[in-house]
């Protein structure tokens, strides 16, 4: 039957048993399979892959190897993992991940997260609107219509978010405090006349400047949190990204 060996390298051996990692994988298949196919059922979902070499060569998702080849697969760059297109990422998280949902949109990131999704549902979301894909579900990034997706490695909050930038490079991207950590919506200035009702009497007189959701009407301001949501920030920020931003919270 035929056969040929297939190298994963780099993070892309995070989808591999201990004991298959380090080495070529040897498969045996039967009746032509596309490079695709062989790279899925090796357990790498295809959506993580950028770049498969046969020898010096790039070979195609959709031919089939030939027998007795030798590839080796590379993860995507950071700027692969999302279409062209678009200047800054937009994302779609399945419902294990509220937490770094709320953390990307306090980033700014345009981030779209329900707590109960089908996968099929998210995955056709995300196909139609370009998003790239958040999971800890390996098997949603197999479905054949997500075209951006990411494994999200960590169980940490805060350590996903830290992956999350460093695995697409977009730390220099954020724009904190321009999105609903709620909703998603945009936020925008709101004068203190206009929030009056929302507002309770300490806040109403120790705080001047607000800021409003336009999707939800929830309203933040630089209240006693914002100097430890700082501090947090700072953790995954450059500092002449925070140094330029301006907003508000009220956590």
């Amino acid at each position: 039957m035929p056969h040929l060996t297939l190298r994963f390298h780099a993070e892309l051996e995070d989808f591999l048993p201990a004991s298959r990692r380090g080495k070529p994988l040897s498969i045996v298949f039967r009746g032509p399979q596309t490079l695709k196919h062989l790279v899925a059922a090796a357990g790498v979902p295809p959506v993580e892959v950028g770049l498969v070499r046969l020898g010096d060569a790039r070979f195609p998702w959709d031919q089939v190897p030939p027998d007795g080849a030798h590839l080796d697969a590379f993860p995507k760059k950071p700027r692969e993992r999302w279409p062209q297109a678009q200047p800054r990422p937009r994302f779609a998280l399945d419902g294990h991940l509220g937490r770094l949902a709320s953390y990307l949109r306090l980033l700014g990131f345009d981030t779209w997260y329900r707590n109960q999704v089908e996968d099929a549902d998210l995955a056709a979301l995300a196909a139609a609107e370009e998003r790239v894909v958040l999971t800890r579900d390996q098997d949603l990034l197999k479905r054949r219509i997500v075209q951006y997706g990411y494994w999200v490695r960590s169980l940490e909050p805060q350590e996903q978010v830290a992956e999350v930038l460093a695995r697409f490079d977009i730390a220099a991207l954020a724009q904190p405090f321009t999105r609903c950590p709620r909703c998603n919506g945009l936020l925008r200035p709101a004068p203190k006349a206009e929030v009056w009702a929302q507002l309770e009497p300490l806040t109403r007189r120790y705080y001047h400047t607000f800021y409003r959701c336009e999707a939800c009407g929830q309203v933040y301001w630089r209240g006693s949190h914002f100097d430890k949501i700082l501090a947090l920030l700072a953790t995954w920020l450059p500092e002449e990204v925070l140094s330029h931003q301006t907003g508000a919270s009220n956590a």
